[in-house]
This record gives C-alpha cells, sequence and structure tokens, in this order.
C-alpha cells in the first residue's frame, strides 16, 4: 500500500460517519492472499449472506507465513524456561495454526531483569529524544512496508475482515508510531516560582519497567495504544499478549527491534491471564501496570498490583454503550450508524454501541430498517472480499454469546432476525437484533461483546439520559440528532468517557480515550496518555543572594 495511501486510510477507525457505510472496501485482495484450491480470482456467489451457510465455504488459505513463535527477551527470541507450548486457532475452522511459547512466572521474572537492566543501565532512556523519535518513526515505515502480511496474519489469528486489517487497523498503527514518534521531545517540565529565595524544577521522568496487558479483538492497535506512549516516555516493557491472538505483536516488535531498539527495551511473553498476567500483575520490580479487558480482569489487576507494590494501574475496560437515536433524525443514516456501532468487528467492541435507544416516534420504522440491513449483512471468510463480519474469536466466546441470545429469548425480548449459529465450521453467528428490550434484562445490562443488538424504545429526553446512565459502565456513547441543543445537552449528561455525535468509533491518535465507572481508569491515546507513563519530581534547590526571584 502506498505511504499516501496508507495515511489517508488511518485518519480515523473508519472514517465512517452519517452518510458512511460499513461494507467492505472494493479494493482486490492482494497478492498475499490465494485461494486454498489454486484457484484465481473469486466468484460473487462466494460472499455469503447472512442466512446462508458462510463457513461452507472452502476458506482462503493466506500465503503470509508464521514467523516467530518464540518469547522475546533481551532482544531475543527464546522458548519458554518450561518449554511447554499453546496452540493458536483459526477461527474460521477451529484448526491450529501454529503452536506458541507457553510462558509462565519464570519468564515473565526473566522479561522484568532484562527490561530492569536496559532501563537502569541501557542506552533508551538516555538516548535523545530526538533519537528515540527516529526510531519509532523508523518502525512506522517497517510496518508501511509490510502491511499486507501484517494484516493477512492479523486475519488468520483473530478472525477480523481482511480490508479491516489492511486499510484500517494496520494504517492505524503506523499513525499511532508516528504520533507518539512526535511527542519524545516535546515532554518537559516545568519551572515555577517560589515564596522564598528557591529555584524550583518540576521534571517529567519516566517511571521505568512498565507491564501491559493487551486484549484479543484489536491485538495490533491495543499494541500501538500501550507501547506507543510507553517508549516515546523513555520506558522499558514487558508486554503480555492475549494468548488467543499472539502472532501479531511477535511480528511487528521483530520489526521494531530492525529499527533499532536497543534490546530489552520491549519483552514479550506470549501466555494464559492466571500465570503469566497475573506474575506480571504481582511482580516487585515492575513499577506500573496498564491493563485492557473484562472489567471482572480489572479487578484482579488492581488488587494484586496493590497487594504487591502499589505499582500504579491504568485500566481501559468493557463498556455497555448507548447509542440514543432522536425523532428528528434521518431513519436510513441512523439505522446505518447503529449498525456500524453494534456489528463492527463481529461486536466484539468495549465501546461497541449495545443499548440502541429510539425514540417510539420513529421506532417502528427504525426496527424494520435494522432488520433489512441486518439481513444484507456480508457473512463469510474474513479474507474474501466484501466480507463484513467473519467469525467470533473462539468456542468460549461463541457458547457466551449464544447463551446470551437464548437469554433474551427467554426474557421476553423480541428476536427480529438472527438468534443462532452460522454453518458447521468456525464460529460464524448470525446477526442478531432484539427488539422491545427492557432495562432488567440481562442481554440489556452484562457485556455481550458479539453480534447482538439491542434496540429499547424512550419517549423524552430526560428519560433516556436516565435510563442511558443507569448502567455501572461508562466507556462510551452515540447521539443521533439534527437539533444542536438535543446535542449539547447529552453530550454533557452522558457518563461516558467518549460521546461520538452523528458518528462512531472515530479513534485518532490525539483523541483520549477511556471510561467512566466501572469501564476504567486513566486514558489510552492523546496527551492524557503520557501522563500514565510518567513520574513528576520537585527539586527545590537554594538561591544565595539571587538578583530575582
Amino acid at each position: 500500500m502506498a505511504a499516501a495511501a496508507t495515511r489517508r486510510a488511518a485518519s480515523s477507525l473508519a472514517s465512517r460517519c452519517l452518510l458512511a457505510r460499513p461494507a467492505a472496501s472494493p479494493a482486490a485482495v492482494p497478492s498475499a492472499l490465494r485461494r486454498a484450491d489454486g484457484a484465481r480470482g473469486l466468484l460473487p456467489g462466494l460472499l455469503q449472506r447472512f442466512g446462508t451457510a458462510a463457513a461452507a465455504e472452502e476458506p482462503i488459505s493466506p500465503s503470509v507465513q508464521v514467523g516467530e513463535t518464540q518469547l522475546l527477551i533481551n532482544g531475543k527470541f527464546v522458548d519458554a524456561a518450561s518449554g511447554k507450548t499453546f496452540p493458536t486457532v483459526d477461527p474460521r475452522t477451529g484448526e491450529v495454526i501454529a503452536r506458541v511459547a507457553e510462558g509462565d512466572a519464570e519468564d515473565v521474572d526473566r522479561a522484568v531483569v532484562a527490561a530492569r537492566k536496559a532501563f537502569d543501565e541501557g542506552p533508551w532512556p538516555r538516548m535523545t529524544a530526538y533519537e528515540r523519535s527516529r526510531i519509532l518513526l523508523r518502525f512506522a515505515d517497517l510496518i508501511e512496508k509490510h502491511n499486507d502480511d501484517i494484516a493477512a496474519l492479523e486475519t488468520w489469528d483473530n478472525g477480523k475482515p481482511y480490508e479491516q486489517a489492511a486499510h484500517i487497523e494496520v494504517p492505524m498503527l503506523a499513525r499511532l508510531m508516528r504520533y507518539y514518534a512526535g511527542w519524545t521531545d516535546k515532554i518537559h517540565g516545568l519551572i515555577v516560582p517560589a515564596d522564598g529565595p528557591h529555584h524550583v524544577q518540576v521534571l517529567h521522568e519516566p517511571i521505568g519497567v512498565v507491564g501491559q496487558i493487551i486484549p484479543w479483538n484489536f491485538p495490533l492497535l491495543m499494541y500501538g495504544w500501550k507501547v506507543g506512549p510507553a517508549l516515546a516516555c523513555g520506558n522499558t516493557i514487558v508486554l503480555k499478549t492475549a494468548e488467543q491472538t499472539p502472532l501479531s505483536a511477535l511480528y511487528v516488535s521483530k520489526l521494531l527491534h530492525e529499527a533499532g531498539l536497543p534490546e530489552g527495551v520491549l519483552n514479550i511473553v506470549s501466555g494464559f491471564g492466571p500465570t503469566a498476567g497475573a506474575a506480571l500483575a504481582s511482580h516487585m520490580d515492575v513499577d506500573k501496570i496498564a491493563f485492557t479487558g473484562s472489567t471482572d480482569t480489572g479487578k484482579v489487576i488492581l488488587e494484586l498490583s496493590a497487594r504487591s507494590n502499589l505499582k500504579p494501574v491504568t485500566l481501559e475496560l468493557g463498556g455497555k454503550s448507548p447509542f440514543i437515536v432522536m425523532d428528528d433524525a434521518d431513519i436510513d443514516q441512523a439505522v446505518e450508524l447503529a449498525h456500524f456501532a453494534l456489528f463492527f468487528n463481529q461486536g466484539q467492541c468495549c465501546c461497541a454501541g449495545s443499548r440502541t435507544f429510539v425514540h417510539e416516534r420513529v421506532y417502528d420504522e427504525f426496527v424494520e430498517k435494522s432488520k433489512a440491513r441486518a439481513l444484507k449483512r456480508v457473512v463469510g471468510d474474513p479474507f474474501r472480499k466484501g466480507v463484513e463480519q467473519g467469525p467470533q474469536i473462539d468456542d468460549e466466546q461463541f457458547k457466551k454469546i449464544l447463551r446470551y441470545i437464548k437469554s433474551g429469548v427467554d426474557s421476553g425480548a423480541t428476536l427480529v432476525t438472527g438468534g443462532d449459529k452460522l454453518g458447521d465450521k468456525g464460529y460464524y453467528i448470525q446477526p442478531t437484533i432484539f427488539s422491545d428490550v427492557q432495562d432488567g434484562m440481562k442481554i440489556a445490562q452484562e457485556e455481550i461483546f458479539g453480534p447482538v443488538q439491542s434496540i429499547f424504545k424512550f419517549n423524552d429526553l430526560n428519560e433516556v439520559i436516565k435510563r442511558a446512565n443507569a448502567s455501572q459502565y461508562g466507556l462510551a456513547a452515540g447521539v443521533f440528532t439534527n437539533n444542536l441543543d438535543t446535542a449539547n445537552t447529552l453530550t454533557r449528561a452522558l457518563r461516558a468517557g467518549t460521546v461520538w455525535v452523528n458518528c462512531f468509533d472515530i479513534f485518532d491518535a490525539a483523541i483520549p480515550f477511556g471510561g467512566y465507572k466501572m469501564s476504567g481508569i486513566g486514558r489510552e491515546k492523546g496527551i492524557d496518555s503520557l501522563k500514565n507513563y510518567l513520574q513528576v519530581k520537585a527539586v527545590v534547590t537554594a538561591l544565595k543572594n539571587p538578583a530575582w526571584l
């Protein structure tokens, strides 16, 4: 992909706002992909729409080769100390892609020792900020150079549409690295006046060895959200990948070392939460933890950090985001945007608009048009051109979503469309819509993390504000209205870290992201993310006979 096109694609998560339709781009499938049977080209009939057996297609075989599967410690790829490995699985088929080194507490300790040495004795925190920025810029160039292979590996391991990975997420990773490269030499302290003869400096220093734990739904983007600011501030890192999606982080970390990153600065441990994750959170020589994942696991991370060395923690956790459609809205546009807000990334998005509140005057029309849109949703092999929805991540999530769908039916919500698995192979689920959803239902309160849209009815502004805020979560919200006064009222009243007005899922590098309430602590991206990785130190020096104060 040309660099200019890459930068344009990365300007926002999907550049989808108002009239945008979340269908895949018409770009041809690149040479990185080929049919498993050797056939050339793609037949239109192979694009399976909801209601047909998407998983019955012959899976496309990605030509990208699985590269590194070992742990990355002190600049080298090494086996786990135990010698154990675990499988990472293709969600299209349930078949094993590769076996990956399974790190545990001993490996975490080895990685922390390497990171500590790199911080205390190595060149990274002592390097000029300009040189650190040059390494991050070279890294961004390498990401662009390997765009198609990185995207193919991400799709293979995760199940998200290839066109989403190649044209949105990989370019966004490069954009994030350039954004944080720009920050490296703009982190500075202050000289502040004192009430007496003292010279006072306020320094912003790197915090030290940082532990980071990323999720499986956006492996590359979460890697960028975590690694970018930590490196820009001069820290060293031990990062644990999600056991479902370990491959892409290993691939791009090799590129980062090729760009000139010193050994020991970034260490990658693949493994499981109860072993590697817990060891990292409770390690006495880790200075800070950053975690993205479920709220329940976030509580465990916070407790382990407190019980060990009281290390500071930032958490980006779950959500149950309201998407509010007012009666003045253009219904066709609102339906399209609400569809995108929920079904994007197979519904596996922490900020998904999973509570769709629609004004009673337009409710019936909205439900019928939402059903029609869901029935047109293209579900199938994520490597195929035009596919909007691939499989869920794994069997556990697949079965969990189906249980939530059953709960919705059992609780009396109206199943408008969908409600079942799709095909006999892989983890595909029909795009599902419930209407007549009540606030007390399980599907209204808990994070489903799947392609299940719940549509609620409301009749006035004060009512919808109260109901939208009646959640333990506060990660994001969407507002769709043509009335500026209504938009202003809602944006100030909704208790959420991000409110999108007439758009959704806009994730530019400079926009802070994080939640209220049980959706987390702290912010990712933007200038606020740098604060997570800096210590503030006051240096006060006595002055003798100063000419001025």
